[in-house]
């Protein structure tokens, strides 16, 4: 099923995001922590896409798998920077053979050893590139992008930001979904700035549950994201005692969902990590909101 179709829905929905592994030898164990999410029955699950493309080929495995054996509709993720429009053509070919309707596409990560290297000749600079790409193979795909309530790393403003992301939505993205956020106020202010300027797609918010104190300076460091007092004080209190922290993580989590829901928003993505139990716990704590 196609994600543009789940989200004209107006119940609530959770949907997961789950990563692929970096190598074979870790193939098995992964597999089966993403069989394990599945069988919660999320609205959808996303699977990233490996830096430069490295381990897109678990990319597209883990996808069919979750998508045949569980019928839980599937987003994969493709991701553009450095590639040749031949390396993209085939992985836009072995994405419509794997019988995926949902496509995320992306710029993606810039690799440290690429952070100085001359763009200028790349065939794809930016996700917009990929999007058309995209509307113009021979494939009926559901398009989604990426979007940053706060401000992407590279933008000099978010009134920037939101020129490019309505680009995105020209050129045929169907749906937003958000970077990490841990701030909902953030993420309303963003809202209404985007119907502001014209974007009426869809906007899914992504939520993540931070579980151990060491993610919190990974999160940062991706995402750029703001810190409120309250986080940092669950983090102060608890980091030092992991079982403490990680149910807190996912109380904080839980209450930034359950807030969405309460303001409107009827579909939230969680950035589970490959963590069944937490994929599990933050399900069952809003059970009876969701229905389940």
């Amino acid at each position: 099923m196609k994600i543009s179709e789940l989200l004209k829905k107006d119940t609530l929905s959770i949907s997961f995001e789950v990563f692929p592994p970096k190598t074979e030898s870790n193939f098995d164990t992964v597999k089966v922590a993403t069989e394990e999410i599945a069988k919660l029955r999320p609205a959808f699950m996303s699977v990233t896409y490996g830096a430069g493309g490295g381990t897109s080929k678990y990319t597209l495995d883990i996808a069919k798998n979750i998508k045949t054996l569980y019928g839980v509709p599937t987003l994969a993720h493709l991701t553009c920077v450095s590639s040749t429009k031949e390396t993209v053509g085939e992985k836009i070919s072995q994405i419509k053979e794997a019988g995926i309707q949902n496509v995320m596409a992306l710029r993606g990560d810039i690799p440290s050893h690429l952070e100085q290297a001359d763009r200028s000749l790349w065939a794809y600079k930016h996700a917009t590139e990929l999007i058309y790409e995209l509307k113009c193979a021979d494939a009926d795909f559901c398009i989604g992008a990426a979007c940053y309530p706060e401000i992407h790393p590279e933008s000099e403003s978010q009134k920037e930001d939101i020129k490019y992301l309505k680009e995105k939505v020209e050129a045929g993205a169907e749906f937003l979904t958000t970077q990490m956020f841990f701030d909902n106020n953030l993420l309303y202010n963003f809202l209404y700035k985007l119907r502001e300027a014209g974007i009426t797609v869809p906007v899914i918010p992504g939520v993540m549950p931070i579980t151990n104190a060491n993610q919190v300076e990974r999160a940062v460091k991706l995402s750029g994201s703001f810190m409120p007092q309250r986080f940092k004080s669950l983090v102060d209190k608890f980091g030092h005692d992991p079982a403490a922290m990680k149910q807190a993580g996912i109380a904080y989590a839980t209450d930034q969902i359950i807030d969405l829901y309460a303001n409107g928003i009827t579909n939230v993505h969680v950035y589970s990590m490959n963590k069944p139990d937490v994929a599990m716990k933050i399900q069952s704590n809003l059970s009876d909101i969701l229905g389940k």
